[in-house]
């Protein structure tokens, strides 16, 4: 049985509610969903709760998910990516906010300024994981999705939304402006992919780094 058949009527089986299907589903996907969760936030529980939530809405979904070539991995991909933006919408909320208060009652709030400070060092270790943070972002999710999870130019248009070709030009874009940054040639999918991997299992959190 060929993989996409495979994978076809493993997505019927959920499809119609099936438990042991959706076991399988998520015993083949959830390290995928965790490692890039992982990877844009350093966080390993934060990694964790987004593997949750991913799962929950594909189950809640289950009619009315988009498969590519009858594969739901785009699709999950998709829906962890969108999580890991609200993650930092919300994390930049919280940062400004306490920022604020900071400044109202000075130095009399400790607990405040070590809020700040944990938050600080958040968004360091973000911006070291992700080494290709200077691109623009959606010039960086196409690369990362490229680079670090293999996607191709199909899957990657199902996980983010947007044409084949936009995905195309994003992705060239990207590696041009990464060329002008190291100063190199244009970099290949396993240079990028490997120093994300060493940045990431250099810097674990919580004990708990990528997992295979």
């Amino acid at each position: 049985m060929s993989r996409r058949v495979e994978e076809e009527d493993l997505w019927a089986g959920v499809r119609e509610g099936n438990p042991l299907a959706f076991g399988v589903l998520f015993d083949r996907y959830a390290d995928l969903v965790y490692n890039i969760a992982f990877r844009r936030t350093g966080r390993w529980d934060t990694a964790e709760e987004i593997v949750s939530a991913v799962f929950l809405e594909a189950w809640r979904q289950r009619g009315g998910v988009e498969t590519l070539d009858g594969s739901v991995r785009p699709w999950l991909i998709g829906v962890a990516m969108n999580l890991i933006r609200r993650h930092w919408r919300q994390t930049d909320r919280e940062r400004r906010a306490t920022l604020r208060l900071v400044a109202e009652y000075g130095d009399q709030h400790d607990h405040a300024s070590e809020v700040v400070a944990r938050l600080d060092a958040e968004c360091q270790m973000r911006a070291v994981l992700e080494a290709i943070d200077a691109l623009a972002i959606d010039q960086r999710e196409v690369i990362e999705l490229w680079a670090w999870e293999g996607l191709t130019y199909e899957e990657i248009s199902v996980s983010l939304g947007v044409p084949v070709g936009t995905v195309k030009s994003r992705l060239h874009r990207a590696r041009e402006r990464l060329e002008e940054i190291n100063g190199t040639g244009p970099p290949d999918r396993a240079s990028i992919g490997d120093g994300a991997l060493r940045a990431v299992t250099d810097r674990q959190v919580g004990g708990e780094g990528v997992k295979r």
